[in-house]
């Protein structure tokens, strides 16, 4: 059995979590941990390495994570991160933390259905192919974040094999207009963001070129749809020391 602690546990995606690893039988669930109500620790992640976790799950807030996951990597324990808000340098900082703590393994995916990682595995191989490519897209309006984590990572990825390819810049002749009226640019791929009640999670990679328009799209209905991958991270963690970024290392897309 391998014990597994949650921070974030009051949350949607912590609640998931916590029933997910209840119901797995390899999985015990020793801490399920929050920050919202008086009472509860001040230090979510010490209170992780005390409970004796090998792993910890976390799904909390950008302004939080950086300090649970100093603590939980310091103390040994393993983590699986859902938490948005990674760029460049906060991954260093992570991959410092885990060169201080040999043996400990971090993951940390934009995204946990194995849906969108295979949506952003495609659309890195449809880039060199099309002359225009945007991202758009949509979640629930209690979402703190914009663009999303996923789709930054999607955006980047794209830009990336756009650069390997030799294409130039997407086309687009837009003089004037309202600001935020052609999204966000992330390395010079437009990507939209849409807030609506009732969504979950969607994702639309739009490719043009003459004559034909390529779409490819992922919608999560039920936060269930990335349980599959949160417990595959769970199990594969402890075997890959160090820091790794993204679900797709561990679906043997290769």
């Amino acid at each position: 059995m391998t014990r597994v602690a949650v921070l974030g546990a009051r949350g949607r995606m912590g609640e998931q979590v916590c029933r997910a690893v209840q119901a797995a039988d390899d999985l015990e669930l020793v801490a399920a941990l929050d920050v919202a109500e008086p009472g509860d620790p001040v230090d979510p992640g010490a209170a992780v390495v005390a409970s004796g976790a090998q792993v910890a799950v976390d799904f909390t807030r950008p302004d939080a994570v950086m300090a649970n996951l100093r603590s939980v990597i310091a103390g040994g324990v393993h983590a699986v991160v859902g938490t948005t808000g990674f760029d460049s340098d906060r991954l260093a900082a992570v991959r410092q933390m885990c060169a201080e703590s040999p043996g400990t393994g971090v993951v940390i995916a934009p995204n946990f259905a194995l849906g969108a990682v295979l949506t952003a595995r495609f659309a890195v191989q449809a880039a060199r192919f099309y002359e225009s490519v945007e991202v758009i897209e949509a979640h629930h309006p209690d979402k703190i974040d914009a663009p999303s984590g996923t789709a930054i990572d999607t955006a980047a990825r794209i830009a990336a094999a756009r650069r390997t390819a030799g294409l130039g810049p997407v086309p687009d002749a837009t003089g004037s207009g309202l600001t935020g009226a052609r999204g966000a640019s992330v390395d010079g791929v437009a990507v939209h963001s849409v807030r609506v009640r009732g969504l979950v999670a969607h994702e639309e990679v739009v490719f043009g070129g003459p004559g034909e328009i390529l779409t490819i799209r992922h919608d999560s209905l039920d936060r269930s749809s990335f349980m599959p991958g949160v417990l595959l991270a769970v199990r594969a963690v402890s075997s890959r020391p160090g820091l790794t970024v993204g679900l797709d290392q561990m679906l043997d897309l290769d």
